[in-house]
């Protein structure tokens, strides 16, 4: 069963009671992300996450640790580029204490500038351990390219010059800006009565208030560029792609299969031309991205130097065949059945109800049940796709992205054409 309600101070509360689960999963999403950051403060979301983590008026950063371990509990948080979330999973007869714990790191965490210094240090790490994974950096590198006038292509966790100019006053003036209950919704699945639920919130997460200030999310114009940057690996990234869809847009199922069909998994066009029958990859996929007003569509493969430039012209290839034959019906009903199996299978945990419930609200302002997702998966057509596939795949629209041992004179101008 779905309820929504609204605490006392504006902070809406959504949940999906599942009576026979046995854990509940609770989570705080704050609707500001990367994306929200001007660009001297870059990394002040993902810094602000890190630091409510170190101990509050009542507890140490050891006392949150040991006090969820005792709870045989899982507590984590995640900044994206349009959210910042802080979710506790338990089972369902420690509920009360996981919103204790959860309305002490949110509402009373202390800040110490000591802690900050340390924990500055540890995301300084973190930067460094993206930038030594190419199979991560290169996805960085590739919205960085299409979106470089924009925060929607900066990093999440910043950049080391950022984050080593950061103040204690910055994280407290942002949070006094972004975290004010009108930014937040509070989401719950599992096995839980909701009135009860709603009334602990009241009592902690309900009592706290905070004008806050308007959002800035002015939208980013993509760029057609190819960008090479040079590095010694052993391995070329690459990462290719167009303009995709915002998360609310009419066609997001079309765009799905679309994914589908091409790279999104074993069976897809990309993962049998490139690894299975050309042997030129071992990994090889595609995947969309949704953000409120737009999105991307991006083909990522890892491959020798001297495949690379074979591989694109193998995935531009693909691209202009679904643009001009489309889908055949067996693909099409495949990628249906795949999407609603997804979907249902997606929904085996309690996180997972609470996730999507939370991004509904946060997107759609509504509830979307189950039923009416496949449905409108069922809706899809084969001439949908192929619609889609000649709106997005354009030759003013393709950028590319790679990172390895190759020179940009190594790919010749026509390799986008399409």
């Amino acid at each position: 069963m779905f309820r929504k309600d609204t605490l006392a101070n504006g902070i809406r509360v959504v949940s999906e009671t599942l009576p026979k689960s046995r854990s509940v999963s609770i989570g705080v999403w704050v609707k500001v992300g990367s994306r929200h950051e001007p660009a001297a403060l870059g990394g002040v979301s993902h810094f602000i996450e890190h630091m409510f983590f170190k101990g509050t008026e009542k507890r140490t950063a050891k006392d949150i640790a040991i006090e969820m371990d005792s709870l045989g509990g899982e507590m984590n948080a995640f900044t994206s580029q349009e959210a910042t979330t802080f979710y506790v999973k338990v089972l369902d007869e420690h509920l009360p204490k996981a919103i204790d714990l959860l309305a002490d790191i949110l509402l009373s965490s202390r800040f110490a500038p000591a802690e900050m210094e340390k924990e500055r240090k540890v995301i300084l790490e973190e930067i460094k351990g993206v930038e030594d994974s190419p199979d991560d950096y290169i996805h960085e590198l590739f919205t960085g390219t299409v979106w470089h006038d924009n925060a929607l292509g900066r990093p999440i966790l910043g950049t080391k010059d950022t984050i080593k100019a950061l103040t204690h006053k910055d994280l407290l003036a942002y949070i006094e800006s972004y975290y004010s209950p009108k930014e937040i919704v509070i989401s719950a699945a599992g096995n839980f009565n909701h009135d009860r639920m709603v009334a602990m919130l009241n009592a902690s997460f309900g009592m706290f208030s905070r004008p806050g200030i308007a959002k800035e999310e002015p939208p980013p114009s993509f760029m057609r560029a190819v960008l090479v940057k040079k590095k010694q690996l052993e391995q070329v990234q690459v990462c290719l792609g167009c303009k995709g869809l915002n998360y609310t847009h009419e066609d997001r199922y079309a765009i799905s299969a679309l994914n589908a069909v091409l790279g999104g998994s074993m069976s897809s066009r990309l993962f049998q031309e490139v690894r299975e029958q050309s042997a030129l990859a071992y990994s090889i996929y595609s995947y969309i991205t949704f953000h409120r007003d737009i999105g991307l569509f991006t083909v990522y493969a890892g491959t020798d130097p001297s495949n690379a430039l074979e591989v694109v012209k193998i995935v531009m290839r693909e691209l202009r065949k679904i643009k001009e034959e489309g889908i055949t019906p067996a693909e099409e009903s495949r990628v249906k059945n795949q999407l609603k199996g997804n979907l249902v299978l997606s929904l085996e945990s309690s996180n997972s109800h609470m996730s999507r419930i939370a991004r509904q609200e946060m997107y759609f302002g509504k509830h979307l049940t189950v039923d009416e997702i496949i449905k409108g998966v069922e809706k899809v057509t084969a001439e949908q796709v192929q619609q889609l596939a000649r709106q997005l795949f354009t030759r003013e629209g393709i950028s590319l992205t790679i990172l390895g041992p190759l020179s940009k004179e190594d790919l010749p101008e026509s390799v986008l054409e399409i």
